[in-house]
Formats: structure tokens, C-alpha cells, sequence
């Protein structure tokens, strides 16, 4: 497998960083993946962590020149469909989430069971989640998702809190509260490592895979 990175920030550094500790071939790391020759995005896998922006104005150009893609960009939701359907028409598998840190999606998964249990028994739902003050997009897509399944499960969305502080990688806390008691799972990242490592993993997976997948259900 080789990999094309886009975006090398500093979560582009720690993904090229991951990849080669496990023999994986970088090709290209980029801040202009249109830059990169046909020929050679046609043998990679394209890791995307750039701006809402650039993967909004980009993913049309990556469906049809990559060989697949991970998409590690959030703050696109509202392209949601129309992002799927064109990797789905290209047939050219991508593997997307709001986060792939393999540990936040056992948080989800952990959540969404919680939710089953206190189903019409009166617990109201909240989140909070606190980022560093670079993160462009408020809430999380972390916190987007999680209130997702919340709502689907309990029939209720709950309120989202969301702070920006210093340099803090990322922390997620959902609250389930009644009268009688509280719940709080937490998920606090220490590092950005887990990001890069769940998409690694998910670029291999992609080798399997045709058009748009969600990587919580192929993890689960």
C-alpha cells in the first residue's frame, strides 16, 4: 500500500510518522493534493486531514483520481450525502468518521448500549467537549456523532457544550441525569496519536472495500 497525505499539519506529521513505523510507503505528502500526478494518486490511498474547506472544494478531485481515501477532515456534515454518493458513483472506496481514534469509537459504542438500558425512564442527556483554541469547527464532529446516537436511541437531542482551550487534544464527557442519580462516560485523548493511528487502520482496510463507508460500523 502506499499513501498520499494530505494536509501536513501537524496531524499529517504524526500520520506520515505512524505509517512508516509500520513499513507503510508515503508517496507524497501534501498541501495541494490537486498537485499530485495522476498516475501516482491512482496507485495511493489519500489521508485527508486538511479544512472543511479544501476537503469541501477537493473530494470531487479525490474520488476520481485516488485509488481510496480516509477522510480525517470534519465540519462537512452537510455534504454528507452528496460526498458518499460521489465516492458511491466512482466506486472508490473511502472510509470517513467524526473521529478515529479506535478508543472513541468503544466511547460510542459504550454509549449507545447505555442508552438502550436507560431508554423511558426519565434520563436526560447532555455533552461537553473541550478542544484546543486552533479547532475551526464548534461543536466537535466528535460531539455531533455522539448526540446522533444518542437521539436515535433516547428520542431526544441533547444540549452540546463546547469549549476551546490552550492546546487540549480533545476530551468528550456525556451525561446521563435523573432525579435519583448521574452517569458520565469520558473519553480524554492525550495525544493526537490515536487519530493518526485509527486512520492508518482504516487505510488498510479500505483494500477490501467499494464506495462510502462510516468507520464506526466497520469497527463494531
Amino acid at each position: 500500500m502506499k499513501v498520499v497525505i494530505s494536509g501536513y499539519g501537524k496531524m499529517g506529521h504524526i500520520v506520515e510518522e505512524v505509517l512508516r513505523e509500520k513499513g507503510i510507503e508515503v508517496a507524497l505528502a501534501t498541501e495541494d493534493v490537486r498537485a499530485v500526478p495522476p498516475a501516482l494518486a491512482a496507485e495511493c490511498v489519500c489521508i485527508d486531514f486538511t479544512t472543511p474547506d479544501a476537503f469541501r472544494a477537493n473530494y470531487p478531485f479525490i474520488a476520481e483520481r485516488f485509488k481510496a481515501a480516509v477522510i480525517g477532515t470534519t465540519g462537512w456534515d452537510d455534504l454528507l450525502d452528496a460526498v458518499c454518493l460521489t465516492f458511491e458513483n466512482r466506486r472508490t472506496p473511502m472510509i470517513y468518521t467524526s473521529n478515529f481514534s479506535v478508543g472513541v469509537n468503544a466511547f460510542f459504542a459504550a454509549v449507545v448500549r447505555t442508552c438502550q438500558v436507560l431508554k423511558g425512564i426519565g434520563y436526560v442527556p447532555a455533552i461537553e467537549e473541550v478542544h484546543h483554541i486552533h479547532k475551526l469547527d464548534a461543536p466537535s464532529g466528535t460531539a455531533k456523532t455522539l448526540a446522533g446516537l444518542v437521539e436515535k436511541v433516547l428520542g431526544v437531542r441533547p444540549e452540546i457544550t463546547s469549549r476551546r482551550e490552550g492546546e487540549v487534544p480533545g476530551t468528550h464527557t456525556v451525561e446521563f441525569r435523573c432525579g435519583c442519580d448521574r452517569l458520565v462516560f469520558t473519553h480524554e485523548a492525550f495525544s493526537r496519536r490515536g487519530f493518526a493511528e485509527g486512520a492508518v487502520l482504516a487505510a488498510q482496510m479500505t483494500e477490501k472495500l467499494e464506495g462510502a463507508h462510516n468507520f464506526l460500523d466497520l469497527i463494531l
